[in-house]
């Protein structure tokens, strides 16, 4: 039973290191073009949400007072 729990194991494992020989990796150029690109748009939006929050709050403000 142990025999056949490794050898599935074995099995696996070669099967994830054939799978990674399939992958195609970006480029140093595309990493840093893809994380910049989302940096730029968390920030965006949050400006976004920060935006809207503090009208929102601005508005509950006045209707309270």
């Amino acid at each position: 039973m142990a025999e056949k729990k490794e050898n599935a194991i074995v099995k696996y494992f070669k099967g994830v290191k054939s799978e990674f020989k399939k992958v195609t990796w970006p480029s140093f150029k595309q990493i840093v073009n893809n994380t910049t690109t989302v940096i730029v748009s968390v920030i965006v939006v949050g400006l976004f949400i920060f935006l809207l929050d503090t009208a929102f709050g601005a508005i509950l403000n006045q209707f309270i007072k």
